[in-house]
């Protein structure tokens, strides 16, 4: 009776196992350590900003040898100054009858923000003696007239002691705002009227003026 080896069998029942290993390590290998290709597209900002403009204003004499700044005050934090040096109605303290005296002055947005509001708000008139002797007139303000233009446009004209309310600047002129860098002229004539007399005499007028820049319209 022959006998039958047992080898054959083994070696064909190994080859299976053997490529089931395989297939499964690689199955394995492939879920680790993907390979498939595929498009990408970026985009990446550098430049994103954001900041503050600035709305400064300044006034100057006819030939800028005077310059006054809404900082001059502090800092732009305030942004607001008194101007002692620029007399808008000429410091003339010498007038006589029939005498008018014109001061220029510019008023120019040194900021980098557009001004959509630009005003200009008198305070009240006041009289008070000029030296000694004085004149007993008491109505100087009523008597003194002013014209405000500014180019062609009439922004005021009439008594010192009428000009007592505040003017909107843009729309008497007709512009949309002050750009930065720009600037607008004004003249202001102060007469003192030929049929002023001796009581008008050793007067004089004083009248705060107040400019203002707005970006609110």
């Amino acid at each position: 009776m022959s006998t039958r080896s047992s080898k054959p069998t083994r070696r064909r029942l190994a080859l299976p196992v053997l490529l089931a290993g395989s297939v499964a390590s690689l199955i394995l290998g492939l879920g680790l350590s993907p390979t498939v290709a595929a498009f990408t597209a970026q985009i990446r900002n550098t430049v994103d900003t954001a900041a503050t403009g600035t709305l400064i204003m300044q006034e100057t004499n006819a030939d800028g040898s005077v310059i006054c700044n809404s900082t001059d005050g502090g800092s732009v934090s305030t942004n607001a100054a008194t101007c002692a040096t620029i007399n808008k109605y000429g410091g003339n303290l010498t007038m006589v009858p029939g005498q008018t005296v014109s001061t220029d002055i510019k008023i120019k947005n040194t900021g980098t923000a557009a001004a959509k509001a630009f005003s200009l708000t008198p305070g009240t008139c006041t009289q008070s003696n000029n030296g000694t002797p004085n004149g007993t007139a008491t109505n100087l303000c009523a008597t003194m007239t002013l014209v405000v233009t500014s180019g062609s446009t009439t922004v005021y004209s009439g008594p010192l002691s009428g000009f007592t309310a505040k003017v909107d600047i843009l729309a008497k002129t007709g512009a949309s705002s002050v750009a930065a860098g720009a600037t607008v002229p004004f003249t202001f004539a102060v007469t003192l009227p030929s049929s002023a007399g001796n009581t008008f005499a050793g007067l004089q007028v004083s009248q705060p003026l107040t400019w203002d820049f707005s970006t609110d319209a």
